[in-house]
C-alpha cells in the first residue's frame, strides 16, 4: 500500500475561470450562466460535482500569498497534517479537472502539472526524477513550536519536502499516479514537457522496483533515507499497468510493453480464483501476503486490466467490505438522523479493535466507517463493468457520497479560511483503521473528493 493517510496563472486569473476559491456558498445559475453567492436571486445551489471542483479549487487556492507555482494541500486543517499536499492526492486533482472537460479545468489542470514538473526538477537532495510523497504548500507552526514559514517553492527555487512527518520518501504508487497524470495532460494538450516528465517517472520506476525475486514485478520504492523498500505492491503494479501502458501508446517505444507486461503478470499472481478477489502483495518476493485484503486492489485492478475473468473481484468487494455507518455504531461519529454505506478500506478495518485508539493520539475506530475514497472507486469500476445491477448499486453508492459532501465535515477550513458551502468529500464518515497501520478520519479531502468526480464523470482514469 501507498501509506497515505495516504502554475502559471495568477489566482485572480483562476477565480475570473470560474473555479476561483471563494468563501462562499456556490449556487448554479442557468445554463451557461455563472455561479454565485448564495441568496441571490432566481438562483439554486450548485449540483453536487460543482461543489466539488469549487472544494478542490479551495485547496488549490489556499495560500495565495506563496506564488502561483503551487500544490493542492490534501485534508482540512482540521485533520492536523497542516499544509501538507500528498502527490497522490494531487495527481488525482489533476486527472478529476481532466474529466470536467471545460476549458476552467483544463487551466487547472496545467497548472498542478506544471506545479509536478516544478516539484520532480527542483528536489532539493536529488536530480533523477523522482517526487516525494507529500509536500508543505503553506506556512504554518509545528506542534513542537518550530515555524515552517514558506510556500510550495521555498526562496531558494526548491521545492518544500514535507520533512516535518516524514513524508520525504518515494513510493512507486505515487509515481505512477504522477506519471498517469502527466501522461492524460500530455494527451490531452500534446505538450512535450508532460509526457518528458511522466518518461522520467517511468525511468525511475524500471530503475528503482524491477526486481527479479520470483514473483516478479515492481518493489515499492524507497524510504526518506533513499533506501529500497524490499516488499511489492499490487495496487501498485495496476497502476503500473496504465503507467507503462500509457508510456507505450504516447512514445511508441515498444519497452514500455515489456515492463507493462512485467507489471501486469505481477497482479496476475496475486488473484485468489476460489475468492475472486486480488491480495495485497508480497512482502519478500516470495510468498504471497495474505492478509489483510484491501478494497483499491479490487477495484483498480477491474479499471487497469478490463479483464472480465477477474471482475468478480468488484462482487468480491461489494460482499465483503459493504458497511453501513450511523450514530448507533461503536465509535460512529456520524451526527444522529444521518446514515451512509459503501465500502471500508479492507478485511482488517472489519475486525479493528474498538476499544483501542488507531494509533497514538487518534480517536478509536469504528468498524462500520464508510471510506469515501474507496467508495467511488468502486463506483466507478461498476458503472465501467456494466452487468445487470451494477449501475443500480454505483448510483445508491454515488448518493451516498453526494450525501456526505451535504452533511459531513461543516466548518471545516483550508489555510484557515473556509470553504465554499457542501464542498469536499470527508475521507472517512468515522474513524477507521485501514489496518495497514494508518487510519481515515472525517474531514474533506482532494483524493476522496476527486475520486468521487471521476465516478460521477465516468472518467477511469486508469485505462490507457
Amino acid at each position: 500500500m501507498t501509506g497515505r493517510q495516504g502554475p502559471a496563472l495568477s489566482r485572480r486569473s483562476l477565480i475570473g475561470a470560474g473555479l476561483g476559491a471563494g468563501a462562499v456558498s456556490l449556487i448554479a445559475a442557468g445554463p451557461g450562466q455563472a455561479f454565485a453567492p448564495a441568496g441571490s436571486p432566481g438562483t439554486r445551489r450548485a449540483p453536487a460535482p460543482a461543489r466539488g471542483y469549487a472544494f478542490l479549487a479551495a485547496a488549490m487556492d489556499a495560500y495565495p500569498d506563496h506564488g502561483d507555482i503551487r500544490l493542492a494541500q490534501s485534508y482540512t486543517d482540521q485533520a492536523g497534517l497542516f499544509s501538507t499536499a500528498f502527490t497522490y492526492d494531487n495527481a488525482l486533482a489533476l486527472l478529476a479537472h481532466l474529466a470536467a472537460r471545460p476549458p476552467a479545468g483544463l487551466i487547472r489542470a496545467e497548472a498542478l502539472g506544471d506545479a509536478l514538473l516544478h516539484a520532480q526538477n527542483h528536489d532539493p537532495d536529488h536530480d533523477d526524477g523522482r517526487l516525494r510523497q507529500a509536500y508543505n504548500v503553506g506556512p504554518y507552526t509545528f506542534y513542537d513550536g518550530s515555524p515552517q514559514p514558506e510556500g510550495f517553492v521555498r526562496a531558494d527555487g526548491t521545492v518544500n519536502v514535507g520533512t516535518q512527518f516524514g513524508f520525504t520518501g518515494t513510493a512507486v504508487g505515487d509515481m505512477a499516479w504522477a506519471g498517469i497524470a502527466l501522461g492524460a495532460l500530455a494527451h490531452r494538450t500534446g505538450t512535450r514537457r508532460y509526457l518528458d516528465g511522466a518518461v522520467r517517472i517511468g525511468e525511475w520506476i524500471e530503475r528503482t522496483g524491477r526486481t527479479d525475486e520470483p514473483l516478479g514485478g515492481y518493489t515499492f520504492g524507497v524510504d526518506g533515507a533513499n533506501q529500497k523498500l524490499p516488499f511489492t505492491s499490487t495496487e501498485h503494479n495496476t497502476d503500473l499497468v496504465c503507467l507503462f501502458g500509457r508510456l507505450a501508446r504516447l512514445t511508441g517505444d515498444r519497452l514500455w510493453l515489456e515492463r507493462r507486461g512485467r507489471a501486469e503478470a505481477f497482479v496476475r499472481r496475486m488473484w485468489e480464483p476460489s475468492g475472486g478477489f486480488f491480495y495485497t502483495g508480497t512482502n519478500d518476493g516470495v510468498t504471497v501476503n495474505k492478509s489483510p485484503v484491501p478494497e483499491d486492489t479490487q477495484t483498480w485492478t477491474h479499471l487497469a486490466l478490463a479483464s472480465r475473468r477477474h471482475s468478480r473481484s468488484l462482487d468480491w468487494a461489494l460482499a465483503e467490505l459493504a458497511v453501513q455507518d450511523h450514530s448507533g455504531r461503536t465509535n460512529s461519529t456520524v451526527p444522529v438522523g444521518q446514515s451512509y454505506e459503501g465500502v471500508t478500506f479492507s478485511s482488517a478495518s472489519l475486525f479493528a479493535h474498538e476499544d483501542a485508539p488507531i494509533a497514538e493520539g487518534q480517536p478509536k475506530p469504528d468498524r462500520n466507517g464508510v471510506w469515501f475514497e474507496g467508495t467511488a472507486h468502486l463506483a466507478l469500476a461498476l458503472r465501467d463493468r456494466g452487468a445487470r445491477g451494477d449501475e443500480a448499486h454505483a448510483r445508491r453508492l454515488l448518493t451516498s457520497i453526494e450525501r456526505a459532501q451535504d452533511l459531513l465535515g461543516e466548518g471545516q477550513t483550508v489555510g484557515g479560511g473556509p470553504l465554499p458551502g457542501r464542498s469536499g468529500v470527508v475521507s472517512a464518515s468515522s474513524p477507521l483503521d485501514t489496518g495497514f497501520g494508518f487510519g481515515y478520519y472525517p474531514y474533506r479531502h482532494t483524493g476522496a473528493t476527486a475520486w468521487y468526480l471521476m465516478a460521477a464523470a465516468r472518467f477511469n482514469p486508469l485505462r490507457v
